[in-house]
């Protein structure tokens, strides 16, 4: 692992020193939208961990290694090199190998994670079931990365452009535990309500870590999603972001879109389509993400 994993001076001490960690992927950054506002988003991220009393740890393929923990340097870099790859766990060892920089997925970050010793992780939303997967089986690396590696996820859900009800069976059928924070709906990135139930429930950090205790206390490899819904004074309506949703897949059609570049395709037009409505709303729930990250991985500190 030393070969391929570098930590941060400063990651490797806070968990040498049992300090709380949390991890941040990094398409965000060179993937999820442009500079000069996906640098500022980043950094934000990494003052309120900060200011919550917990380390950073944004994760990127740089220089030959999985860099966990990164400087401003190389924050930098991610936010305006072109090139940068999308990282996936099946992408991991070939950009490592070609000494490529690559910003990592949801599923190469749990990953790194799992390897450094890093349990709590805070994102924006995970993939899951594309619509229309039932032709192309289109379903995320990110579902079965939940299935196997045991870091609890804090997202807004899964992303909106997704097929959540089958999104929900997989994570289902996977064992993949997904709690609703304080409601009992899985949220839709953008919009508090998809109108799906979820049978799992937290109200507070300390209830979301005690969970993750449980599941490593068991010996159970599944990650643990939960589910935080973006603050009301900040989501998009369903109905409307349905309908920029419905248009961006038109669009996707037409000029034959397919493989990796879907994602950013749709979440680029997105923001076109709302004005970049859709763009500030993303940065609102990630952040706030981020906030409850911190507490659920300051609260899993406590115990070792």
């Amino acid at each position: 692992m030393t070969d391929f994993v570098s930590l941060s001076p400063e990651v490797a001490q806070a968990l040498a020193d049992h300090r709380p960690v949390l991890a941040f992927e990094s398409t965000i950054i060179s993937h999820g939208m442009p500079y000069p506002r996906n640098m500022e988003t980043a950094q934000e991220a990494e003052r309120l961990a900060r200011a919550a009393g917990v380390v950073p740890a944004t994760i990127a393929v740089m220089d030959g290694s999985v860099a966990v923990g990164l400087s401003e340097a190389r924050l930098s870099r991610l936010a305006t090199e072109k090139d940068v790859l999308k990282v996936s766990r099946r992408d991991l060892a070939w950009a490592l190998a070609a000494r490529r920089t690559g910003a990592t997925t949801v599923s190469a970050t749990m990953l790194a994670a799992g390897l450094a010793g890093i349990s709590v992780f805070a994102t924006g939303g995970i993939g899951g079931v594309h619509r229309g997967a039932q032709d192309t089986f289109d379903i995320s690396a990110d579902l079965a990365e939940l299935a196997s590696t045991s870091v609890l996820v804090v997202s807004a859900g899964a992303k909106a452009i997704l097929d959540l009800p089958r999104t929900l069976e997989v994570l289902e059928t996977l064992g993949v535990p997904v709690i609703g924070f304080g409601t009992a709906e899985f949220p839709a990135f953008y919009s508090r309500s998809s109108g799906l139930p979820l049978s799992l429930r937290a109200d507070t950090p300390a209830e979301a870590a005690a969970v993750l205790r449980a599941q490593r206390a068991l010996g159970l490899p599944q990650g643990i999603l939960v589910a935080n819904p973006i603050p009301a004074e900040w989501e998009i309506p369903l109905a409307t972001m349905d309908a920029w949703i419905r248009q961006a897949l038109a669009d996707l059609g037409k000029r034959g879109v397919t493989g990796k570049a879907v994602t950013p395709f749709l979440l680029s037009r997105i923001v076109e389509l709302s004005g970049g409505k859709s763009l500030e709303t993303n940065v609102k729930l990630f952040h706030h993400n981020v906030r409850l990250g911190s507490a659920i991985a300051a609260d899993f500190a406590r115990t070792p």
